[in-house]
């Protein structure tokens, strides 16, 4: 049973918890208004306000206290010079929470946590916003119609870019279609030796010649060493039957 127990641990260990909520203290107090989940707010809220009543005592020791939680001594100097003589006469209640609905992605509920009186500070810088506006400077949506037209006329020079282009290829194709006719009439003045007759410049050499045995139609002759061996061979034969007869 958890009796007793005040505080919510936010999913973090001490050390981290305590790191975090000290962070988002000094936040609040140099720019007065911060927005954060509402847990957190709840959580820092009890902080923030402890701060500001050390504030109110004016002493060296509050001053140490209030060091120990914010680590800043520029955020600690306001703490005591500004924003405590701010609630010099309030005796609670320091700071607003208001809840600003969920965030997109993980549905957690955001809220806004500001210092009472931090909407005046809010106000004046809307109102030099607007005399900067009034002054001369341009506002978002003139910005917007500023660059809407510069690029408007990006487009109508790159337009005009592309056709000249097309123009110059056109006109050169047609500058070297000129020089190729112009080319084409000049040839018949370059004098050219008679025509080439066909074979005449790839005639073969002598070495290349078919021989007579290989002409088409023609009988191959025989070497007239193999017909002499045959007469020769035939005589010998006639010559031993003869002598077989007369034996």
């Amino acid at each position: 049973m958890r009796h007793g127990k005040s505080g919510r641990k936010l999913g973090r260990t001490s050390s981290h918890r305590q790191a975090m909520l000290r962070n988002l203290v000094t936040s609040l107090l140099e720019h007065e208004r911060i927005i954060t989940t509402v847990p957190k707010a709840k959580e820092m809220r009890r902080i923030a306000e402890r701060m500001i009543t050390f504030g109110k005592k004016e002493t060296l020791h509050a001053r140490r206290q209030a060091l120990k939680v914010v680590r800043n001594r520029t955020v600690v100097a306001k703490l005591f010079d500004t924003l405590a003589p701010r609630f010099a006469d309030r005796k609670g209640g320091y700071t607003r929470i208001i809840k600003i609905g969920p965030r997109q992605g993980d549905n957690a509920e955001m809220a806004i946590v500001e210092l009472l009186g931090s909407e005046l500070a809010v106000l004046k810088e809307k109102s030099k916003g607007k005399e900067k506006t009034e002054k001369g400077k341009t506002t978002f949506r003139e910005k917007i119609g500023e660059m809407k037209s510069r690029a408007k006329k990006r487009k109508k020079k790159s337009v005009k870019t592309k056709g000249s282009s097309k123009e110059k290829g056109s006109s050169k194709e047609k500058g070297s279609s000129k020089e190729k006719g112009s080319s084409k009439e000049k040839g018949p003045s370059k004098e050219k030796g008679p025509p080439k007759e066909k074979g005449s410049s790839k005639e073969k050499g002598p070495s290349k010649e078919k021989g007579p045995s290989k002409e088409k139609g023609t009988p191959k002759e025989k070497s007239p060493s193999s017909q002499e061996t045959k007469k020769k061979y035939t005589v010998s034969k006639s010559r031993a039957k003869k002598k077989t007869k007369s034996e």
